[in-house]
């Protein structure tokens, strides 16, 4: 989440995958039509064993790898705006200097064609039309000397332009600040279990990562389901998994929908805070806290008994 932000302003799609907040929609690569979360439909075998066959055939997502640093996104803030802006006027600008040179080429063919056929007359006709001819060479000597001047203003302003770019690039354009918020739900009721907040943002570590998990995931927690961040695939979280007796569960790369529990929580809460505005981590937290328990108390279509809230439909599981 960015650590500003207006009221109805779009909140920029963020993913966690690569161990940084990456403001932008990861492409989806086209996959062979074959991947291990398609053991889920299997109707033939329980949820468990469903679990452990996919945590069995996506152990190596667990292996941490050196991946090549991201390139950083450009934020749509007041300077980027000025860039784009500024390359904006520069294109109309060479298109305007085309249609002048277009225009200029035109001209100067017309005239080296009267020219020519003006020389190639004898010299009594041409005697004759001198007077006719004279004033015409006399505004094209002021046509060419106009266009030299038109010449050296353009070298200026390529000179100009070019120091700009120059500027921009020694000088890197302002980046908004993000927030990090973990977004922890539990599959079967739905429920909300807590949204820790970061201030550190891109640079959020495992550590930070685990000590809210160790407070906030529940005691008889059986599976676990993350993406491919580093903060899941560190030492310090295969700790917290062997300490609390879960099995993780890595989605797999591109394929959301392999959480897709989680992923509807980020799109409602994101939709939730589109309409509300924060000034700091503070506000954000505050709206956190609002959210949490209206989230969970209203009732739910996507439950197996719709109409109940997750809090309510809990309770259900717990009775029974």
């Amino acid at each position: 989440m960015p650590e500003q932000h207006e009221i109805e302003e779009k909140l920029p799609a963020v993913s966690g995958s690569s161990g940084r907040l990456i403001v932008a929609q990861t492409e989806i690569e086209k996959e062979a039509a074959h991947w291990p979360g398609l053991v889920f439909a299997n109707r033939e075998i329980t949820y468990e064993e469903a679990m452990d066959q996919y945590a069995s055939e996506t152990r190596d997502r667990l292996e941490h790898r050196k991946q090549a640093p991201t390139a950083k996104k450009e934020d749509v803030s007041a300077a980027w705006r000025e860039a784009w802006q500024a390359r904006s006027e520069r294109y109309q600008l060479r298109r305007q200097r085309e249609q002048e040179d277009l225009i200029w080429k035109t001209a100067k063919a017309e005239w080296r064609k009267e020219l020519l056929v003006f020389q190639t007359q004898p010299w009594p006709e041409r005697k004759v039309q001198q007077a006719e001819h004279d004033p015409i060479e006399a505004c094209w000597k002021i046509c060419r000397t106009e266009r030299k001047k038109a010449l050296q203003q353009r070298k200026q302003e390529d000179l100009n332009w070019h120091k700009y770019n120059q500027e921009v690039k020694e000088h890197a354009l302002p980046e908004r600040t993000w927030i990090a918020v973990l977004a922890i739900v539990d599959n079967c009721s739905r429920q909300c279990l807590g949204l820790p907040i970061f201030r550190s943002g891109a640079h959020v570590t495992s550590d930070e990562v685990v000590a809210d998990l160790r407070i906030l995931l529940p005691a008889d927690l059986a599976f676990l389901i993350s993406d491919q961040g580093t903060h899941f695939r560190s030492k310090v979280f295969a700790q917290l998994s062997k300490d609390q007796d879960f099995v993780h569960i890595p989605i797999y790369r591109h394929r959301p929908e392999s959480n897709g529990i989680a992923e509807r929580f980020v799109l409602t809460i994101k939709d939730w805070l589109q309409s509300k505005s924060w000034q700091d981590v503070a506000g954000l937290q505050l709206l956190a806290g609002q959210f949490e328990p209206e989230y969970n108390e209203r009732p739910h279509q996507g439950l197996p008994i719709p109409g109940l809230s997750p809090n309510e439909f809990a309770k259900r599981i717990w009775v029974s």
